[in-house]
């Protein structure tokens, strides 16, 4: 659903914007009490059975925006608990990041095998022929599946000549490679947080919105209200993603305008990232390791910690690009606050780790980001644009595609050890990450250099996108092709690596 315009997108971006709204009145968080029904206007409901149920989704959407907890639904909590200690410009995300608003959850069937109005009666019979557990008789001239019986084993949908049998299965629970989506009693999802990643595919895939991530518009605000040199550290997919007028020069002076000290590509950092993978791999493959994983995607990286803790080590110790930019930007600004802005969920929870807190202060996605410009009503078709992001390599941008990571260390091994061969391999999707480390594991990628991106696509199908996947990605080729160098080794950022480390 990621890039259709929808009431859910409508919704989000509307809650967005008014916290952000909120937050530039600098008057703390007075008037939160009225967003939801700003948010939620009239005394009809637009899509739910009433509008207090509406409502009362808007109001955890704006805490959860807050970066603060879902209230419990069985005691009476007012709106603004917990928001003196939120409020503020130092606040840290609690876990867990990703939730699941219970009374906007749908219940949506899990993995049942339906007949539709399609069924034709047929004489062949073939769904019933070929069922193994005699699931399926025929009534009012119709099949029907007993569900009692039924194992789920999808024989009699791929037998029907009329393609009258369907799979319900439940969006969010499809879309999640950790299967940490599980049903409570009352047949609603919930995350098992000891599996979630917070890759958020289960927030972009639920046609009801009631997945939420929790955020820091509120936060960076009031950073930037008081005083604070707040530098925006800008991941590479954000080309495109404010629309077709929003080039890197417009894109500069928005944030100027949103009152950010310095914006700084994130591609900077895959540069030194690259050079410094580069290395690693050379001096450890094989010599002390039998592969190497890439270091950059964190839901990449909790996944192999989660499920394979015994290859842990064979992860690149690089810093991932984030963090590179980050501490560049502290060590030029060293009273500066740095917010990445990126299209990751997962980048939230990489940031509160305590080696990094010091250096990323922030995280904002592209979504949540647009929510900012709606709320300072800025229109990228007219503004003027200021100078464009020109420090950053082809390679470091292509950090954002699915492929880009492994592809630049690659070229820069053949660069500096033309003789060296370098094999890789990726994968794209949690579930396909999950078999490349099995395979891994058991010694069938002996040399090689694995990229693992949990988003299908990589970082342009992030949970904080705006675009359509194929269209982000096919922008961010075109950025890459503007860039002023095609190398990380040209990078006047190149030698960095070692003391940013």
């Amino acid at each position: 659903m990621r890039g259709i315009p929808s009431l859910i997108t409508d919704i989000r971006k509307k809650v967005f914007t008014e916290v952000a709204k909120m937050a530039y009145a600098g008057k703390g968080y007075e008037g939160v009490d009225e967003l939801p029904y700003i948010i939620v206007p009239g005394d009809r409901p637009l899509h739910r059975e009433s509008v207090f149920l509406e409502r009362a989704i808007a109001s955890e959407r704006v805490r959860l925006a807050m970066g603060l907890n879902i209230r419990p639904i069985q005691t009476r909590h007012l709106m603004t608990e917990g928001m003196d200690a939120a409020a503020v410009a130092e606040q840290y995300y609690e876990p867990p990041l990703i939730n699941i608003i219970p009374y906007a959850c749908h219940a949506c069937p899990t993995n049942q095998y339906k007949v539709s109005n399609y069924c034709q009666n047929c004489l062949a019979a073939s769904c019933q022929k070929v069922c193994p557990k005699d699931a399926i008789s025929f009534h009012n001239n119709r099949s029907y599946i007993d569900l009692d019986k039924c194992i789920r084993c999808g024989k009699c949908a791929k037998a029907c000549p009329y393609n009258a049998i369907v799979h319900l299965q439940r969006p969010c629970q499809v879309a999640c490679g950790m299967d940490a989506i599980v049903s409570d009693e009352q047949g609603k999802a919930v995350i098992n947080q000891d599996k979630c990643v917070a890759c958020g595919q289960c927030l972009v895939s639920c046609p009801f919105g009631a997945i939420v991530d929790k955020g820091q518009i509120f936060q960076v605000i009031q950073s930037i209200l008081q005083g604070d040199k707040v530098v925006a550290i800008v991941a590479p997919a954000f080309i495109g993603q404010f629309g077709k007028h929003s080039t890197p020069g417009k894109f500069i002076a928005a944030m100027k305008q949103l009152g950010f000290h310095r914006i700084v590509e994130v591609a900077v950092g895959a540069d030194i990232c690259t050079i410094q993978e580069a290395k690693d791999f050379l001096e450890k493959v094989p010599q002390e390791q039998n592969y190497m994983a890439t270091s950059c995607c964190p839901a990449w990286h909790s996944m192999i910690e989660k499920l394979y803790p015994g290859e842990m080590d064979k992860i690149s110790m690089t810093l991932t690009p984030m963090v590179f930019t980050a501490r560049l930007m502290k060590q030029k600004y060293p009273d500066c606050k740095v917010v990445f802005v990126g299209p990751c969920a997962a980048k939230k929870l990489e940031a509160i780790r305590e080696n990094i807190r010091s250096d990323v202060d922030f995280v904002l996605t592209f979504e949540e980001l647009q929510g900012m410009f709606e709320a300072k009503q800025i229109d990228f078709e007219t503004i003027e644009p200021m100078h464009d992001l020109n420090e950053a390599s082809a390679s470091g941008r292509g950090f954002a595609v699915s492929g880009g990571v492994a592809g630049a260390v690659e070229k820069v091994i053949q660069e500096t050890n033309p003789d060296v061969e370098v094999k890789t391999a990726r994968a794209e999707g949690l579930r396909d990450c999950r078999k490349l480390m099995a395979l891994a594991k058991a010694g069938k990628y002996n040399g090689y250099l694995l990229e693992g991106m949990a988003c299908p696509g990589g970082c342009v199908a992030g949970a904080g996108t705006l675009l359509p996947v194929e269209l982000a990605a096919n922008v961010v080729g075109r950025y890459q092709k503007e860039a002023a160098t095609e190398s990380p080794l040209d990078s006047d950022y190149r030698d960095h690596g070692e003391t940013l480390e």
